[in-house]
């Protein structure tokens, strides 16, 4: 009985790894078809969700299932309790991914993003599937160490996002309101994104420590370096 509780356990793991990799992968392309126009590729992002979503539902009812028939205590409860979270961290990154994709399919055939910001769009999309896919490194590993760097990783999504505005403060800004709504909007899609990466990240320091990661953090600044467990 215990042997196939931890089987169940580490599906649930294994599910979260899945959900990061469909995101993760879901950003990418989605900032493909925005830099394109491909109408065929946003529309490819925006169905390819509802998997991710079906992924935390079942996700999601095998955890309670777990915490009714098995009544877990000490660290499998916080592996349960931190996977919940995990996932509607992941699943709202999925509806971000898919945001970006809605916006290229709205401006369609034209392209959302003006020629002068392509690349720090690109970065930004880039920037974003990078995390999660650390992120999803994270949850496999366990390791404190690469968790905690994400938050510093995140540090270069949020000077990209503070130059899109630079751009569109500048007076010589000449791609109107719908396109400046449009950028502010992709800035904070990729802006959330990268955050949900980090609290994935930080949800499992406190998984394997117990400790929320900023507590941890501010012990490394004062320490040393922090192990993982």
């Amino acid at each position: 009985m215990r042997d196939a509780y931890h089987e169940e356990l580490d599906s649930i793991g294994e599910g979260l790894v899945e959900m990061a990799r469909l995101v993760g992968s879901a950003v990418g392309r989605a900032t493909t078809a925005i830099l394109d126009a491909d109408l065929k590729l946003a529309e490819s992002v925006i169905a390819a969700d509802a998997k991710v979503d079906d992924l935390q539902r079942d996700l999601e009812a095998r955890a309670i299932a777990l915490l009714a028939r098995q009544q877990p205590v000490a660290t499998d409860l916080r592996i349960v309790v931190t996977s919940l979270r995990m996932s509607a961290d992941l699943e709202r990154s999925g509806d971000l991914a898919q945001h970006v994709a809605k916006l290229a399919r709205l401006r369609f055939p034209e392209t959302a993003v003006p020629r002068d910001l392509h690349s720090t769009v690109l970065e930004m999309g880039q920037l974003a599937q990078r995390l999660m896919a650390k992120a999803a490194e994270v949850i496999i590993t366990k390791d404190v160490d690469l968790a905690l760097q994400l938050e510093h990783d995140d540090d270069a999504m949020d000077l990209l996002h503070r130059a899109l505005f630079q751009h569109l403060m500048d007076d010589r800004w000449k791609h109107g309101i719908e396109t400046a709504v449009d950028v502010t909007l992709l800035g904070r899609y990729y802006e959330r994104f990268a955050d949900h990466a980090v609290s994935v990240a930080k949800r499992v320091v406190y998984l394997v420590t117990g400790e929320h990661a900023d507590e941890l953090t501010q012990a490394n600044t004062q320490s040393g370096p922090v192990e993982g467990a």
